[in-house]
């Protein structure tokens, strides 16, 4: 038994974690069959059909990333001949446009990195990390009252098709949602999932479920071939790091842009003292929201191409940081997985399905991607992106060595507002000193397109003084999945393990002693 904690977001998630983990795994058997187990509990958030990260730290070892993420087609189908539409998701006191469609669909790399992750960090042979996974899809998970929500959210996803509905219909009236309670098994999961466990990777990206997708795709008006397949590869890459307040960070590296941005973002809160600064008052939030804004500034000035290679000029640095000075004169489609062992192991896995594309993978009862439709992926524009390069994400496994030398393990789910929620958790930690749950727990804000969203509990006088730096605000009547779902872990210096499940998306902790 390897004694570890656990955080995730959904408690069939974390259990197969916790038992693999149980029967001898480390950490990243456990990450590894929470990634499984995931893709059946929280068929909203995650899939095999999707893409994500581990930011891995093997004990006494350096970290590294994972990159399982999804990669654009090596060639580009007319968009008079794809099936590409959009549909709004509304969550509440929001709503936000994504598209869908065969043609949305980029080449799926999680199974791919499931089988790399096993096969460099895991104690386990695949078979009994997908086992956990695989008796949760024959039973069906009951739906929790999380779950039940997000499907309501993406609802026009679900229905766009019989077959894609079926996966989230009650077993007494497959025209509706299944109520809070009631069982949906799986059935053809189940099955891919042992024939996963029999074939490996090679069923997914040579084999017939290669072929079936291929051929799916040019059906249906979708852009993979079986050369996109057969190409994909997970590419390992050294952390992004960065210092703050003493911490050493390590974030997920260009091409992808989330962790760029949290450490512009980081650079410029470093320039003022939090002595004083009390969590939620005007002046707090004023302070996020304006390191929040030039970095989206930054990237809206910067070329794609040089974020993504890490190359921000030294004269635009130079220059934010005047802007940050200035500004703080205060005048008026995922899912997360942290996981800490006691030997020292730490892994922080995102993984994300986008909100899917409305179609599934032949027979299979795994959703595809709609990546290739995520507006926040596509900077130039649908139907413009290069061809066969690994798609950018804010996705942003994180670790933070603190300055006692004890550990953190963080990330985000949440589309674009990945960074603003991990940004914030990180700033709880090391600039106000708060344990893990309450920096987890504490209301959060994003901006974004000169909206200032505010998540509750607001003072009034707060508000009041925002209002007058701020023009638009957008102030949340309840605490909502919006903001990212931050699960995290932490070791301390004394090995004590600790968890945090953020409770915007599903969030449980499991210990296993």
């Amino acid at each position: 038994m390897t004694a570890g904690i656990i955080a995730a977001g959904h408690e069939a998630t974390a259990d197969a974690a916790a038992r693999v983990m149980a029967a001898g795994g480390n950490a990243f058997d456990g990450v590894a069959a929470a990634l499984c187990a995931a893709c059946v509990a929280e068929p909203v958030l995650a899939s095999l059909g999707g893409g994500g990260f581990l930011l891995a730290r093997p004990a006494g070892g350096d970290p590294i990333v994972y990159d399982f993420f999804t990669q654009t087609p090596r060639t580009r189908r007319p968009t008079a001949q794809i099936e590409f539409f959009p549909i709004v998701a509304d969550f509440g006191d929001a709503t936000q446009q994504f598209h869908i469609g065969m043609g949305a669909v980029a080449t799926p790399g999680a199974v791919a990195g499931l089988f790399a992750i096993q096969r460099d960090l895991c104690l386990l042979p695949p078979r009994e990390l997908l086992a956990p996974a695989r008796h949760l899809a024959e039973r069906g998970v009951p739906i929790n009252a999380f779950q039940h929500g997000i499907a309501r959210i993406v609802a026009p996803i679900l229905r766009v098709h019989p077959e894609v509905l079926a996966l989230h219909a009650s077993p007494r009236d497959p025209t509706r949602f299944a109520e809070v309670g009631e069982r949906v098994p799986q059935p053809r999961l189940a099955a891919a999932l042992e024939a996963l466990a029999e074939e490996g990777a090679e069923l997914f990206y040579r084999g017939d479920w290669a072929r079936d997708l291929a051929a799916d795709c040019a059906a249906h008006g979708g852009h993979l071939r079986l050369d996109d397949l057969a190409g994909y590869r997970v590419i390992r890459r050294r952390p992004l790091e960065s210092g703050y307040r003493g911490a050493r960070l390590f974030l997920n590296p260009p091409p992808s842009i989330g962790g760029l941005l949290i450490r512009l973002a980081l650079d410029l809160l470093a320039q003022t003292a939090f002595d004083g600064i009390r969590h939620g008052s005007a002046g707090h939030r004023h302070l996020l929201a304006s390191a929040m804004r030039l970095a989206q500034q930054a990237r809206a000035e910067v070329a794609t191409e040089a974020i993504q290679a890490g190359t921000l000029p030294g004269d635009l640095l130079a220059r934010y940081h005047d802007l940050m000075r200035e500004a703080c004169v205060f005048r008026r489609g995922t899912t997360q997985i942290s996981i800490a062992d006691a030997a020292g192991n730490l892994a922080s896995l995102t993984l994300s399905n986008g909100e899917g594309a409305g179609r599934l993978l032949g027979d299979t009862g795994i959703m595809l991607n709609n990546m290739l439709g995520e507006e926040d992926l596509s900077p130039r524009g649908f139907h413009r992106w290069p061809t066969n390069q690994r798609i950018s994400s804010m996705m942003c496994p994180t670790l933070a060595q603190h300055a006692d030398g004890g550990w953190s393990v963080t990330g985000s789910s949440g589309s674009n507002r990945i960074r603003s929620a991990i940004l914030q958790v990180l700033s709880n930690l090391l600039d106000l000193g708060m344990p893990l749950q309450q920096a987890v727990d504490a209301p959060r804000l994003h901006y974004e397109l000169g909206r200032l969203n505010l998540e509750p509990p607001v003072e009034p006088d707060a508000l009041a003084a925002l209002r007058a730096q701020w023009p638009d605000i957008l102030t949340w009547r309840e605490r909502s999945v919006f903001f990212g779902g931050a699960h995290s872990v932490a070791i301390g210096t004394d090995g004590a393990l600790t968890g945090a499940g953020d409770g915007r998306r599903g969030g449980v902790v499991r210990r296993v002693d």
